[in-house]
């Protein structure tokens, strides 16, 4: 731990009521943190859970989304309000642990770290269920096997746990609205398309992944059917789409070739090798699910945002 501890400006962005008991815990716990100086809560055009947040939290900084729907404006909105130079951002899902704040902090210290993620631990409404392998965390938000163990540099953080440097983020023109989550539809990137973007205005720039800060990402009972994950491998193939055609296919999949190429077909191989033929079909049907939504977004040559909101 280093002596001096930055002021932060924490980000935390809700959408719909039906989360509530989760957003209190977020926000909770995004105060309690040692280094936020303010937390600000942008809620995305949803008039009455706005009038809800504000009248729960008077002391907080309770503000409305001032660009178009989605997560991406909601985050521009509580950036471009954010009074401290380091601005942090939790999903309204998560709940930080106490030195969440604390490693993430330190990461960022060296003067060429512009944004550091943290690791995010999924909470299930039951158990894990058996065809979401841990190769799969990232299909309900979470850190995955195949993410570095220690402190390590990486292309892009995860969205649900995440710190950045606000001027840097403000000059490159914020979070991207061709990309990334509105609502219920599970397109993403957005993360991702910002970090690029980032090291390629900052030559030399890092993004670094420090895994001792840690959420705790719920997973609502939605997102461990069959349908939810060939549906969010699907968009996430789509995504990928967008940010090969936007930024070039180098920089938007370089992570991703690995991962094709050798953390997947470890996870079939163990799952075959201890006769877990479910888990082996989870990984195939999501990596055939993620595929297909790419040649469709590459064949339509995706060049805006495909949203709406999910049926």
């Amino acid at each position: 731990m280093t002596g001096h501890q930055p002021r932060v400006s924490v980000v935390i962005c809700a959408y719909t009521e039906r989360r509530w008991d989760d957003v209190v815990a977020a926000v909770e716990s995004a105060a309690a943190q040692r280094d936020t100086a303010e937390v600000l809560l942008v809620i995305d055009h949803n008039p009455a859970l706005l009038a809800r947040a504000r009248a729960r939290w008077p002391v907080h900084r309770v503000l409305a989304n001032t660009g178009v729907r989605g997560l991406s404006d909601a985050r521009n909105t509580g950036t471009a309000a954010a009074e401290h130079d380091l601005v942090a951002y939790l999903d309204d899902d998560a709940r930080a642990e106490p030195r969440w704040l604390d490693f993430l902090t330190d990461a960022i210290a060296p003067p060429d770290v512009v944004g550091v993620g943290g690791r995010a631990v999924p909470l299930w409404p039951d158990r894990r269920p058996p065809f979401l392998v841990p190769e799969l965390n990232w299909i309900v938000g979470c850190t995955f096997t195949g993410q570095p163990t220690s402190l390590a540099e990486v292309r892009n953080v995860m969205g649900c746990s995440m710190l950045f440097r606000r001027l840097p983020v403000l000059a490159v023109g914020g979070f991207s609205t061709d990309t990334g989550r509105v609502g219920s539809l599970p397109l993403g990137g957005e993360e991702t398309d910002l970090c690029i973007r980032l090291r390629r205005a900052r030559p030399g720039a890092r993004i670094l992944f420090e895994p001792r800060s840690v959420v705790h990402h719920r997973v609502s009972p939605d997102r461990v059917r069959w349908s939810y994950v060939v549906r969010r491998s699907y968009y996430e193939g789509i995504s990928k789409a967008v940010l090969s055609t936007r930024l070039g296919a180098g920089d938007a999949l370089a992570s991703e070739r690995r991962y094709s190429a050798v953390v997947l077909p470890r996870a079939v191989v163990r799952a075959l090798l201890h006769g877990e033929l479910v888990a082996a079909a989870g990984v195939v049907v999501t990596f055939a699910a993620t595929v297909a939504g790419y040649l469709r977004g590459r064949v339509a040559a995706v060049g805006r945002p495909m949203r709406g909101r999910a049926a």
